[in-house]
């Protein structure tokens, strides 16, 4: 019996060096989680249980137990690289049935999904047509190469102050050429509905200082605008230089007669917003000069905020949202399968799997351009080496003396 004692002894010193020895060579695997082996006492019983005089029958290995505590965060220079700061794992498609895992080195594929290095697709949660997110179902995130397309000008929000010591121009003739026959100018770039960009010029006359009342002209791309069939509208200001009317509008809102570029593009039709234009008794000065239109722009790269919604960015200053990186927990973590590559699959012992997003309902943070670690402490580890080294070393001592026991006897004449 000593034999077989010593012998499950060895055994278990053998599966321990073993994973201590895994744990090591994955010291620098992104996502890996170290493991443990726990070990039981094994007795023979009989029908009346175990007397108290029953030395035992040696160890066996109970469980080869992961560890899922936090790894270390570290920072790269990929936007696609992603680490979770917190509970949750990333869920990837591979070939119809889901893997999770912590590793979050990814990078597109020939047709623009986000992959691993096994090429698992990751899984998000899609976009819907109102700027959420559809949490009730996953899908494979692709990116599209396509332009962004470009968008007409419809609105213009000029915030101007125009100096209430001017006087009346010298002209009384307005032409947009004659500095002479206007007090104020200034422009912004507005676009048609193909993205071609033109500047917009509007052109500011004192009319009557004593009312605080002033003419407005616009041209686009150097034609003369009208508002209402005429060339120009008034604008008047309170007493104390705050806004008051434009075109009679108490909310400032002016619209321009829709003209055409005459390129093939969509009549333009804008609206200028003047509620905050001011008439201060300071020079005249642009404050903020702002419009909704843009032009195309092509893909310039990818950006993922710590929620998980994926954007990409375009060279045209928009941004589009292409999904939410859906994350997953699990009752017991201890009971998943582990598939090799750093991940996990659902089973009966993990429980179902709990679906969300990242910063919601405990699920960690995502962190762009970053990696999370190994968890594994090679210090420790050593250790453990050392102890399991020490364990392989007694239980073949023990078997050692039993032989030499064995063989005095066998030599008793």
């Amino acid at each position: 019996m000593s034999f077989r004692t010593s012998l499950s002894g060895l055994d278990a010193a053998a599966t321990d060096l073993s994973v201590v020895g895994n744990n090591i060579a994955n010291a620098s695997t992104n996502g890996f989680k170290e493991s443990r082996a726990e070990f039981v006492d094994v007795f023979a019983t009989t029908f009346t249980g175990v007397s108290g005089n029953t030395p035992g029958s040696g160890v066996r290995v109970a469980t080869i137990a992961q560890q899922f505590s936090q790894g270390n965060i570290e920072f790269t220079s990929s936007n696609l690289d992603l680490a979770i700061n917190g509970e949750g794992f990333f869920i990837l498609d591979d070939n119809g049935s889901l893997a999770y895992t912590r590793a979050g080195a990814y990078t597109t594929d020939r047709d623009g999904f986000i992959v691993d290095s096994s090429g698992r697709q990751l899984q998000v949660f899609p976009p819907n047509n109102n700027g959420t997110f559809n949490t009730g179902s996953l899908a494979s995130i692709q990116l599209s190469t396509n332009d962004s397309a470009p968008f007409a000008t419809s609105t213009v929000n000029p915030t101007l102050n125009l100096d209430s010591r001017q006087g009346v121009p010298i002209n009384p003739v307005f032409d947009p050429l004659d500095a002479d026959t206007y007090n104020h100018s200034t422009s912004t770039t507005v676009y048609d509905s193909l993205g071609n960009d033109f500047p917009a010029t509007m052109y500011f006359v004192a009319t009557n200082l004593a009312t605080n009342t002033w003419d407005v002209y616009t041209e686009v791309n150097n034609t003369a605008v009208t508002v209402g069939g005429g060339v120009s509208f008034s604008m008047s200001f309170n007493t104390d230089g705050t806004f008051q009317t434009a075109n009679g509008s108490l909310t400032g809102q002016v619209a321009l007669d829709s003209f055409s570029i005459g390129n093939g593009s969509a009549p333009i039709a804008i609206t200028f917003d003047y509620q905050d234009m001011t008439q201060y008794g300071s020079d005249f000065a642009v404050n903020g000069l702002s419009q909704n239109g843009f032009a195309s722009g092509r893909l310039s790269g990818i950006d993922i905020d710590p929620t998980g919604v994926v954007f990409a960015q375009f060279t045209n200053g928009q941004s589009n949202a292409l999904g939410q990186v859906a994350l997953g927990t699990f009752p017991n973590s201890q009971g998943l399968r582990q598939l090799g590559d750093s991940s996990w699959a659902e089973t009966f012992s993990s429980g179902d799997r709990i679906v969300g997003a990242a910063g919601t309902a405990g699920f960690g943070n995502l962190q762009s351009a970053a990696l999370e670690s190994s968890n594994v402490d090679i210090a420790t580890q050593l250790v453990n080496l050392i102890t399991s080294q020490r364990n392989f070393q007694a239980n073949a001592q023990a078997i050692s003396t039993q032989d030499t026991i064995q063989q005095a006897i066998i030599n008793i004449r």
